[in-house]
């Protein structure tokens, strides 16, 4: 897998944790740096080790499955982009302004949980998943940083639309991993 397909990815994951640390932006009153760095380390952390277990849970069963690969990684990413597409459109959640882990671990799992999935897709894919893991956990991290800076400054007034795009960014690359196999024998 190509570098800028990974970074694709990556973004495309970490639009689900991007929209909740941009809510968990706006809760906050005071805003300190240790906020950016928590959500950062939540939500970077949880999409680094799930698509680890996606990865050797799929590298379990990939004798089995080798050929229909391509299938189950396109139904998979479109399954979760529709799914990001469909909450882009749903009411505000709404968030405390804590940091706490009782508050953090749940929502870093919550938005980690297509990370998992997408795991699955890599071990078919052969994708190198050290380099993937750390591209997806940086990506994830400093999104999630941001996000609530962003928050914090400008409202969530871009949340619906962070999960439109990385819903979309899923789909089209699950599409594109259709072609490849179907068309190119990739």
């Amino acid at each position: 897998m190509y570098f800028l397909e990974l970074l694709l990815f990556a973004v495309g994951l970490s639009m689900d944790a991007f929209a909740v640390s941009v809510c968990k932006g706006l809760s906050v009153r005071r805003l300190k740096p240790r906020h950016l760095l928590l959500a950062g380390a939540y939500f970077g952390g949880f999409q680094a080790l799930m698509p680890l277990a996606g990865w050797l849970l799929g590298r379990q069963f990939e004798s089995l499955i080798k050929s229909i690969d391509h299938w189950i990684a396109f139904v998979l990413l479109v399954l979760i982009g529709a799914n990001m597409i469909r909450e882009s459109f749903g009411e505000e959640e709404t968030l405390n302004d804590s940091f706490s882990f009782k508050v953090m671990l749940p929502l870093a799992v919550a938005t980690s949980i297509d990370a998992l999935a997408v795991g699955v897709t890599f071990a078919f894919l052969d994708v190198q998943i050290v380099p993937a893991i750390l591209l997806i956990g940086a990506t994830t991290f400093v999104l999630s940083a941001a996000g609530v800076k962003i928050g914090n400054v400008f409202g969530a007034k871009y949340r619906a639309k962070a999960e439109f795009a990385g819903g979309v960014i899923l789909i089209l690359l699950g599409i594109k991993i259709l072609i490849e196999h179907l068309f190119f024998g990739g």
